[in-house]
Parts: C-alpha cells; sequence; structure tokens
C-alpha cells in the first residue's frame, strides 16, 4: 500500500509541475501581448497629434516624406505586433488544449490508479481470509490429532489389561401380549416411582363431558381436572352438531369427542424413592394387594434417566408374578394419550 501511494504521490508532483509551468508561459505570453498592444496604441495616438498640430499651423492636409515614411515604420511595427499579438493568441489556444489533453489523461490515470487500489484491497481481504481459514483448519486438526493421540492410549491401555468375566443376570422374558384385562400406570421419573391414576382422571373428564353437554357452546374447548393423587389431567374436547342414524331414522344428535389428554404431577419431583418400593413398604404393595397376576398388567411411563431402575423394578414385579409393559418417554414430554392411542404389550 505505501509503495502505491508513493507511485501516486510522483505522478501528481509531476503533472502539477507541468501545469505550473504552461500556466507561468501563458502568463508571460498574455503580459506580452499586451505591452506590445499598448506600446502601438501610443505610437498611432503620437502620429494623429503631429499630423493635426501640423495641420493646424501651416493650414495644409499634406504629410512629409520623413512623417510617411515614420508613419509606415509604426504601421509596420503595428502591423508586426498584430501578428505576433495572433501569434500568441494561437499558442495560447493551443496550450489551452494541451493543459485540457493533460487534464482528461491525469483524471484517466487517478481513475486507473483508484481501481487499482480498490482491486489491491479486495485481493488483500481475500487473502487475509484465506490465511484466517488456514489457521483455523490448522488448529481443527491439532485438536483432531491430540484427540487421536489420546483414543491411541485410551486403545493400549484397554488393550494391555487382562481380560474379565462379566456374568450377566438373565431375566427370562416371554412373549410380548397385548394387554386387555387390569391394568396399572406408574410414571418412573428421577429413579422415583408414582401411581398415574389415569380412569380416576377418566371418570373426572366424563363427568366434565356432561357439564359441557348441557351447554350450547360447540367448537373444541380446552379443560383440566384433578388432582388425583398428585396428578392432573388436561384434556380438549370437540363439541359439534351431527347427523346420527338411531333405530332406522336419521336426525341430528350432540357428539362430544375426546381429541387428546395429558397427564402431569402437579411438583417436582413426585414418586417414592426405589430404595423404597424394593424395600415393600410402598404404595405399589397397597395397590397390588389383593390382585391377581395373572389378570393385571402394570404400565410403566419411564424415563431416560431411571431406565436402570427401570430393571430392578421390572425383577421385582416378576417374582410376585405381573407381567410388565414399558412406555419409554423422552425427558421434555408429558404422558398422553387419545382415541387413537394403542394398547400396551406387557413381558
Amino acid at each position: 500500500m505505501s509503495s502505491s501511494r508513493r507511485r501516486r504521490s510522483v505522478l501528481e508532483l509531476g503533472h502539477d509541475a507541468f501545469l505550473d509551468i504552461v500556466a507561468n508561459l501563458v502568463g508571460i505570453l498574455i503580459i506580452l501581448v499586451v505591452i506590445l498592444g499598448s506600446q502601438s496604441t501610443t505610437v498611432i495616438e503620437e502620429i494623429k497629434e503631429q499630423l493635426q498640430e501640423e495641420s493646424r499651423s501651416d493650414g495644409t492636409q499634406y504629410a512629409t516624406d520623413d512623417q510617411l515614411a515614420q508613419l509606415s515604420q509604426q504601421a509596420m511595427r503595428a502591423a508586426s505586433a498584430q501578428a505576433d499579438s495572433n501569434r500568441f493568441e494561437a499558442l495560447i489556444k493551443q496550450y489551452d488544449q494541451q493543459l485540457d489533453t493533460k487534464r482528461e489523461q491525469r483524471g484517466m490515470i487517478m481513475d486507473l490508479l483508484a481501481e487499482a487500489e480498490a482491486a489491491w484491497e479486495e485481493k488483500k481481504k481475500e487473502l487475509d481470509q484465506k490465511a484466517t481459514e488456514s489457521a483455523r483448519r490448522h488448529s481443527e486438526f491439532e485438536v483432531a490429532q491430540e484427540e487421536y493421540l489420546k483414543l491411541q492410549g485410551e486403545r493400549k491401555r484397554l488393550e494391555d489389561q487382562p481380560e474379565s468375566v462379566v456374568a450377566v443376570e438373565h431375566l427370562p422374558t416371554p412373549m410380548a401380549k397385548t394387554v386387555f384385562g387390569d391394568e396399572l400406570h406408574f410414571r418412573l421419573k428421577d429413579n422415583r416411582l408414582s401411581i398415574v391414576p389415569i380412569e380416576k382422571l377418566l371418570d373426572q373428564i366424563r363427568s366434565d363431558f356432561e357439564r359441557v353437554a348441557s351447554s350450547s357452546r360447540n367448537g373444541q374447548m380446552e379443560a383440566a381436572v384433578g388432582p388425583v393423587r398428585g396428578y392432573i389431567a388436561r384434556y380438549r374436547m370437540d363439541k359439534n352438531r351431527a347427523m346420527v342414524a338411531r333405530g332406522g331414522q336419521v336426525q341430528m344428535a350432540t357428539r362430544i369427542q375426546l381429541v387428546g389428554m395429558s397427564v402431569e404431577p402437579l411438583n417436582e419431583p413426585h414418586g417414592q424413592p426405589m430404595q423404597q418400593v424394593l424395600a415393600n413398604q410402598s404404595e405399589l404393595d397397597i395397590e397390588l394387594a389383593g390382585r391377581n397376576p395373572g389378570a393385571t398388567t402394570i404400565t410403566v411411563w419411564v424415563y431416560p434417566d431411571s431406565f436402570a431402575a427401570f430393571r430392578q423394578l421390572k425383577e421385582h414385579l416378576y417374582a410376585r408374578g405381573f407381567a410388565t409393559a414399558a412406555r419409554p418417554l423422552p425427558m421434555d414430554h408429558l404422558i398422553s394419550g387419545g382415541p387413537d392411542g394403542s394398547r400396551s404389550s406387557a413381558q
């Protein structure tokens, strides 16, 4: 960038010096033209005055030979001065044209220089971006290389360890079957087990349907019921008027349908720790008391943080003869259901 500025300053200095010289020459020529013009005018005026004085003194209108010679000489000088003036004017016009041409050339050179500087700046930015990208990739390569060396060291450490035999306890798993008997719902989250009273919440929703049926409002509505055992159910129903067939006759009737529902506890964490559940001192034992294992299925809505606890719970229930159905849920999902839901498959 410094070299381009130096070339630009030298170029501008050369053009400015040339313009100054041409301007000085034009000024000198103008001064000479003015001086010669003033001298010729003064000489002509003096000759006219002399002729007028002589004509007044003797009353004649004839000039002498000396006067004629002097007039001829002055006329020649005036003609020469006029010629010089015309020549100087022509030179001035020529120099003006040259100045205009030089100005145009200077403007073109300055434009080219500006474009060259802009192109250089753009190229410099591109080079800087490439250098930055190269540095970033080099850094990523070093990180990957360090990770690779760590993995190699870990692999070598594992290969050098003696082989060990791990005993895996096998839990007999019968073929899965769809549940059609009594079904109890539990939730297992944060390694805490809690009873989900879905049937009681559904009973409250049915009662709410009867209340809504007596109103004149139609369309989709949202409401909530509970709490029951620390759980509430939020549901959405659809009420509309439609043609239905009854006893061979078609008539208008009000239809109320459950669109969807979700169940969630009032507070978190909710439920009893698994240590207490496995010690036979929990609500699970109270809920299972008096139930027939062959006609009762337990559905557990389990979250990823409690998969190990579910394994223990399944073993505990298997020892007591109860089949277990697992319903895995993502951490940010609630227990939900609707008219198109599926029944659990127990094992």
